[in-house]
């Protein structure tokens, strides 16, 4: 017999590659989009309440 691999295993692994490639991407701009908690808990006043007090 020879040392053929079948396709069906060629195939699963390309995709399998391919879905980590996909996940790490989706990674690294989720990173990149993340917005740090210190900024997203600090305190900004609504423009609707000052329009009030004016």
């Amino acid at each position: 017999m020879s040392d053929i691999v079948p396709v069906e295993g060629t195939g699963e692994e390309i995709q399998q590659t391919e879905r980590e490639a996909a996940r790490q991407r989706l990674l690294a701009q989720a990173e990149a989009d993340r917005i740090p908690a210190e900024e997203t808990t600090r305190a900004v006043p609504e423009r609707r309440w000052r329009r009030g007090q004016d």
